[in-house]
């Protein structure tokens, strides 16, 4: 018998309007495939560490900072087993912290992950008729280093798709 193309999937999420979407669409490949999904939500203390050491924040900021976004890092993961649960798939949450694309590779190998899963936005210029997707330069890294497939998630009916099923 032939092994899927993947099994274990790990989705990055940030809170941000396509990492949701992005969630939606792990949870639907979930559901359908039957696969295992981990959502990795990380707080990025790396650029916080670069913030205060190049004296734009004083460390007692710095901490409260890191505290807040762990703070919303467990609010957005209990909302993504929430909507697991509302299509009767169990996932996994995990929050790590440090650089947001050693973070998310290194929970995909500890999952033993065959796919990544990135949110995408399309970044349309309203003074040009070409369109440009825009990549962060986190996702780049997570792309050009990741010891697994990498899938960038553009499905622009998402949310429409995920009420269906």
């Amino acid at each position: 018998m032939i092994k899927p193309l993947f099994q274990r999937v790990v989705v990055a999420y940030n809170g941000s309007q396509s990492s949701l979407h992005t969630v939606l669409y792990a949870i639907l490949m979930a559901k359908v495939y039957k696969c295992s999904v981990k959502a990795v939500s990380v707080v990025d203390t790396a650029s916080i560490k670069y913030l205060t050491l190049k004296k734009f924040m004083v460390s007692q900021e710095s901490d409260s900072v890191s505290q807040n976004l762990e703070s919303d890092c467990v609010k957005n993961l209990a909302y993504v087993t929430e909507l697991a649960k509302s299509k009767g798939v169990k996932i996994e949450t995990e929050i790590r912290k440090g650089a947001v694309w050693s973070e998310i590779i290194s929970a995909a190998d500890e999952f033993k992950a065959d796919l990544i899963l990135l949110g995408g936005a399309k970044n349309l210029n309203r003074l040009s008729t070409l369109s440009h997707d825009s990549i962060s330069s986190q996702d780049s890294e997570i792309i050009g280093s990741a010891h697994c497939s990498v899938m960038v998630v553009r499905e622009p009916y998402v949310e429409q798709k995920f009420k269906l099923i």
